[in-house]
């Protein structure tokens, strides 16, 4: 009886429920509630599926030694985190990205591109405020890309500058990616008036095909030049782009848009929320970035609606901008340019800001590429 009671023991040790404690309960609602979110409020389910049933993974106690933690080297989810970890995942992300981006819009409007630009400024703004929370250069730069909204663009700067804080910064980054409806909004009302709400836009003009098979080229050529630490995400970005507009390569761009960047969102996903450990993850600084990272999200939306409305300032009538486009500026595409004609629909339901707003959300990805590129290259 003593032997059979001891064996019961000795097997309950090894069991999950001996080393559970309440950070591991505390990490496991959160997964619970991305799941929640993803499923009931369809707030980038792609993602925050992943990540969350990932938190839930990652925050299974288990013997060490057993080569089953996503921190063992050796592991299959150690294996796969190294797509995260050594930058792997996020060029093949724009790859995808870049494979299923029409740049129709921008290439026929090209004043909108400084919006995006303008929308960048909110992530020196964090930068400039981690620096003053204590953390390193390196840390506060991998933490204010936060503000673009790229979830990929904050990996794979992350994995550069800061691997050590990629739980936290990839999982605010994804976060206030899903948000964007909820944390925008607010802002976009608080800044415009109902006149400027109603503001219709010229229809964009027709772009050829020539125009969109010399953009991928010219722009990147032009782009890496300017940064060429930013080389693996917006060479990946453009020729994605190429691989779509060149109409000789159908099989490759739907490949690329398609089954490739599918199982890189779930591996980036599954091992971005395994990493999330609870004995890692919860910590003053992971609080610290989420707050860093909320800054950021809320200064580029600010400082996008804001100069689309400076911009207006030198148009006259029937060339003026609807400012509520100016929230795209953020990398989350095509999310952000939804939120715009969303927003807009609501004071005129026949007012179509979808192509003007997706020019400003394209830049965007561009820009916060570029200042990825900027800040690797200072802090690297």
């Amino acid at each position: 009886m003593d032997t059979i009671i001891d064996s019961l023991v000795q097997f309950l040790q090894y069991t999950g429920f001996a080393s559970l404690t309440f950070k591991h309960l505390v990490m496991m609602c959160i997964g619970i509630a991305f799941i929640t979110m993803a499923i009931k409020k369809d707030w980038e389910p792609l993602l925050l599926v992943p990540i969350g049933f990932g938190i839930i993974i990652g925050n299974i106690p288990f013997e060490a030694g057993l080569q089953i933690g996503i921190y063992e080297e050796g592991s299959v989810l150690n294996i796969l985190y190294q797509g995260v970890q050594l930058g792997w995942y996020p060029p093949l992300i724009f790859l995808g990205i870049g494979a299923m981006t029409d740049f129709s819009s921008l290439i026929s409007q090209p004043r909108l591109l400084m919006i995006g630009a303008a929308a960048q400024i909110g992530i020196f703004g964090a930068y400039i405020a981690a620096m003053h929370l204590g953390f390193t250069p390196a840390e506060a730069g991998a933490i204010g890309i936060i503000g673009g909204a790229d979830g990929p663009t904050a990996i794979f700067l992350t994995s550069k500058l800061a691997p050590h804080l990629m739980g936290p910064i990839a999982v605010s980054a994804y976060s206030y990616m899903a948000l964007v409806p909820v944390i925008q909004r607010p802002i976009m009302l608080m800044m415009t008036t109902k006149k400027e709400r109603l503001i219709r836009m010229k229809n964009p003009r027709e772009v050829s095909q020539r125009e969109k098979i010399i953009f991928p080229i010219v722009g990147f050529i032009i782009t890496a030049l300017i940064v060429p630490s930013g080389l693996p995400l917006l060479g990946m970005l453009f020729f994605g782009n190429l691989l779509k507009e060149s109409g000789v390569t159908k099989r490759l761009a739907e490949t690329a848009r398609g089954p490739l960047i599918d199982v890189v969102t779930i591996l980036i996903g599954v091992t971005v929320g395994c990493s999330t450990q609870a004995d890692v993850f919860l910590t003053g600084d992971s609080i610290k970035i989420f707050l860093l990272g909320l800054l950021s999200f809320i200064v580029a939306t600010f400082c996008g609606v804001g100069f689309a409305k400076i911009m207006n300032l030198f148009y006259k009538k029937g060339n003026k901008i609807n400012p509520l486009i100016g929230n795209a500026g953020v990398s989350a595409v095509p999310d952000a340019a939804r939120v715009s004609q969303n927003v807009g629909r609501e004071f005129d339901p026949q007012n179509h800001l979808l192509p003007h707003a997706m020019v400003p959300n394209v830049a965007g990805v561009i820009g916060s590429a570029v200042a990825a590129g900027i800040l690797l290259s200072f802090l690297g």
